[in-house]
């Protein structure tokens, strides 16, 4: 059976998954203007042998972070189309598993934002702040919610026979 798709109500469905992306924006420029206004006797200053090492580690799980979600994120869409429904109406299913998908998204990549704030407050420059930040936002627009994606996941459970 066809059912006919309603761009306005997915572009309504995906409010709360924006408001996902949002709030981790949100987080992220708090990170920026706390460090920014962090007094200099409340930061660490750890030597900066350590500091390199712990820099260097932070920057490698952030560059692996970035593969390591796109490939969750496809797991996690695929299994969304895949997985039998409960007792519920697909397109409550599909609304319900895609906003789970883009947290868990979101969350994964929001963490190269953390190491920044942590780096600065172990007196690193704010230069690794920045670039730290800017890895996190741009995950953030890597993995947006997308109407694509979510139409795909629509039709796929509408589908009688998508298990």
């Amino acid at each position: 059976m066809q059912h006919p798709i309603d761009y306005q109500r997915l572009q309504a469905d995906l409010r709360m998954p924006w408001l996902t992306v949002a709030m981790a924006a949100t987080i992220l420029a708090v990170l920026v203007l706390v460090c920014q206004n962090l007094p200099a006797d409340l930061r660490q200053s750890l030597p900066e042998t350590t500091r390199e090492w712990l820099r260097t580690l932070f920057y490698t799980i952030a560059i692996v972070t970035f593969p390591f979600t796109n490939l969750l994120r496809h797991i996690q869409l695929r299994l969304n189309q895949t997985m039998p429904l409960e007792q519920q109406p697909y397109a409550q299913a599909a609304k319900r598993r895609y906003w789970m998908t883009i947290i868990v998204s979101i969350s994964l990549i929001q963490s190269p934002g953390i190491y920044g704030f942590v780096m600065f407050y172990l007196g690193d420059s704010v230069n690794t702040l920045t670039i730290f930040t800017l890895m996190s936002a741009l995950g953030l627009y890597l993995y947006r919610p997308k109407l694509a994606e979510y139409e795909a996941l629509i039709i796929a459970l509408a589908n009688p026979h998508h298990e």
